[in-house]
């Protein structure tokens, strides 16, 4: 039996944050997949047994279970001394990018992507909406990217790895990435460390 067990499936951008975490570090860990499209975080046992918020990703390890990424992030560079702050500025940074990516960075693309790539509603007013706050979003950290290889200080951290969830995901959802030249050259730093995997390749995906 694997160290940690991470109850996720392929099409969660939040769930590879922490899969990718496991794969970067060389921990000994399994995926356990989630039938999210067929309703199993919504099933009333599945919430008692593992997560009441009804959310992937769910850590178990050592007797514990957590839930939030960015809390799991900062479990795991705690356990394994990886990707973690140097100092106090360094933690209050990286929490200050980890935030933003869960308030903005990832909340808007990750809706736009949901509606527009998974459940197919077509373009709406909603989609609109999403997609404009989201360029918004992209625009900061481009531009924070600019004179920053990484998001906090010169090397990796679990900020990066915050961010990095929903941006190698292959869906079109509108929004040319290309034009976010500084994203996509961290991108590609992201892609040349070792043990880096795409998302569809580290966690089992939904049957089409």
């Amino acid at each position: 039996m694997s160290e940690y067990t991470l109850h996720c499936f392929a099409e969660s951008g939040n769930a590879y944050k922490v899969a990718l975490m496991l794969e970067l570090t060389s921990q000994d860990w399994q995926p356990v997949f989630v039938d999210f499209f067929h309703g199993q975080t919504r099933d009333s046992q599945w919430r008692e047994t593992l997560n009441e918020q009804g959310e992937v990703p769910v850590l178990e390890h050592a007797g514990q279970r957590l839930t939030q990424s960015a809390l799991i992030l900062d479990y795991l560079a705690e356990r394994t001394g990886q990707y973690g702050p140097g100092d106090e500025d360094e933690r209050r940074e990286i929490w200050r990018w980890m935030l933003f990516d869960n308030h903005k960075f990832t909340s808007y693309y990750a809706m736009l992507r949901f509606l527009l790539c998974l459940k197919q509603t077509g373009e709406t007013e909603v989609t609109g909406f999403l997609r404009e706050r989201a360029k918004a979003a992209y625009r900061v950290v481009d531009a924070h990217l600019a004179n920053t290889p990484f998001m906090v200080g010169r090397r990796l951290t679990i900020a990066d790895l915050s961010l990095a969830g929903y941006v190698f995901m292959p869906e079109d959802t509108g929004i040319v990435l290309s034009e976010f030249s500084h994203i996509e050259a961290w991108k590609q730093r992201l892609r040349a460390l070792p043990g880096w995997k795409h998302p569809y390749d580290l966690m089992p995906r939904t049957a089409s």
